[in-house]
């Protein structure tokens, strides 16, 4: 049994329970306030996670259980454990993690900013800060949608954890972003669709705790 520590608009929570869902494995998820700043206390970082994010993930099958956090380190630790997802040869293996890096210091980091500024930050954003945000998100998702204009996948004929890891934040209604990947980056679209067709694939709102929140601004 995994437990997931997440909550309905982590995209990098979202990126774990896709996993989990596509592994058929059992788990369940346990909900963490962070709209309301419990992960910035004392206690849940002394207890669950040093640097105040989610996911973390407990895997109670080993022993002692293991706790796991960030989501490209979850990821691969579930590929390798359950031999589902991962890179086939040491190419393709070094090739997902090139993606993965990609992916977490610009693809999902500019977007993903972005997009909580825009729907959930406490005060309207700093157009100039937005500017800047939507050109570094824009030149990220130009490379991925590059990349993929003439692949199925990221990495290979088949979907891997560059895949999911990638799509984490993607899933979102596009009001919380304002960026309508049909419209804009028509190969990334296609991907996005393509993946909620792996078995296990829902609705963020769907598949982790919490409640819906409209966007702000």
């Amino acid at each position: 049994m995994y437990i997931l520590h997440s909550f309905c608009q982590s995209g990098n929570a979202c990126k774990v329970a896709f996993m989990l869902n596509a592994l058929n494995v059992p788990w369940e998820a346990k909900f963490v306030d962070f709209m309301n700043g419990v992960t910035r206390t004392g206690e849940w970082r002394e207890g669950l996670n040093e640097m105040g994010e989610v996911p973390v993930l407990d895997d109670a099958s080993t022993a002692p259980p293991k706790r796991l956090t960030q989501s490209g380190v979850i990821l691969t630790y579930l590929a390798e454990k359950h031999g589902q997802f991962g890179g086939a040869t040491q190419d393709e293996r070094l090739e997902i993690l090139r993606w993965i890096m990609f992916d977490n210091h610009k693809f999902t980091s500019y977007f993903a900013t972005y997009r909580f500024l825009k729907a959930f930050g406490p005060t309207a954003p700093d157009p100039i800060i937005m500017k800047w945000l939507g050109a570094r998100l824009e030149a990220a998702f130009n490379v991925v949608n590059t990349h993929l204009a003439k692949r199925t996948y990221m990495v290979a004929e088949r979907v891997t954890i560059a895949d999911i890891s990638l799509s984490g934040y993607l899933f979102f209604p596009v009001e919380e972003s304002g960026y309508d990947l049909a419209a804009r980056f028509q190969h990334i679209a296609a991907w996005r669709d393509r993946l909620k067709n792996v078995p296990g694939w829902k609705d963020p709102y769907v598949m982790l705790p919490g409640e819906r929140i409209g966007a702000k601004w």
